[in-house]
């Protein structure tokens, strides 16, 4: 599994023109599922996700998490993330998840990130989506 997390003011998803969901200050967690990923590694993701410390504090360094701010999460499947990109002009996605199951995957962990953080938003599967965003810093990091 990969996740990229952008620390962002705000975030939204539009879905045929049509606001899906938007967050305030908080995490836009882009997600991507590998062949090998399983529910097991979901639940660790979410604690990692919610514990991380990309918030700056009284003196400017990062040591909060989404929960000790009060942030919201905003998750996106993004099977891209997956690609190989060593080789060539063009991705391969061979080693992504198969759809069906990276869409179970992804329902799991929504469901969980839910019940762990309630102010929890999410994109749909595989449907196309416009993601705004502001990034705050720029900050982003990759969790594996």
């Amino acid at each position: 599994m990969i996740v990229l997390i952008q620390r962002v003011n705000w975030a939204r998803i539009r879905i045929e023109g049509e606001i899906h969901a938007e967050i305030g200050k908080g995490l836009l967690a882009l997600v991507g599922f590998e062949r090998e990923d399983d529910e097991a590694g979901i639940g660790r993701m979410v604690d990692r996700l919610l514990s991380y410390r990309v918030f700056a504090d009284a003196e400017g360094r990062m040591n909060l998490d989404l929960k000790t701010i009060s942030g919201e999460l905003l998750l996106v499947s993004q099977f891209t993330l997956a690609a190989s990109t060593s080789k060539g002009l063009r991705p391969g996605f061979s080693g992504a998840k198969a759809p069906a199951e990276a869409e179970r995957l992804f329902a799991q962990m929504v469901k969980i990130s839910t019940e762990r953080h309630p102010a929890t938003q999410s994109g749909v599967f595989a449907a196309n989506m416009q993601v705004s965003l502001e990034n705050d810093g720029p900050v982003s990091f990759i969790l594996r």
